[in-house]
């Protein structure tokens, strides 16, 4: 599973949610479940970010949002982020090289397989 964060940030807050963001991310790594994750800016507007984190399953996620260190370090910078969807389930991946694999959904019957 995968949750991307999109965040509007001003030139001048810039610092402060840099180092909110990371203490979010440390937070949310320390949790079962957690895969990966990484802040990313992007590279023609400086003030858009996005906080990528991956998951093992849905569940291991919504459990991450419960833990204490969660609730005191990441809720209060997700709670800025914009209000869009932000959780998305893996359908079809590759590794480099690799051949495509493709995932049935966790939600419906996929009729574009």
């Amino acid at each position: 599973m995968l949750v991307l964060n999109r965040f509007s940030v001003p030139p001048e807050t810039q610092d402060g949610f840099r180092e909110q963001a990371h203490a979010a991310l440390a937070a949310l790594a320390r949790t079962p479940g957690y895969r990966s994750g990484r802040l990313t800016r992007a590279l023609e507007d400086p003030a858009e970010w996005i906080l990528v984190t991956e998951w093992e399953s849905v569940g291991a996620y919504r459990r991450a949002l419960g833990a204490f260190d969660v609730k005191v370090s990441a809720t209060p910078l997700l709670a800025l982020s914009l209000d869009e969807p932000s959780a998305f389930e893996t359908l079809a991946e590759a590794a480099p090289g690799e051949d495509v694999v493709i995932t049935a959904s966790d939600r419906a019957a996929e009729p574009w397989r």
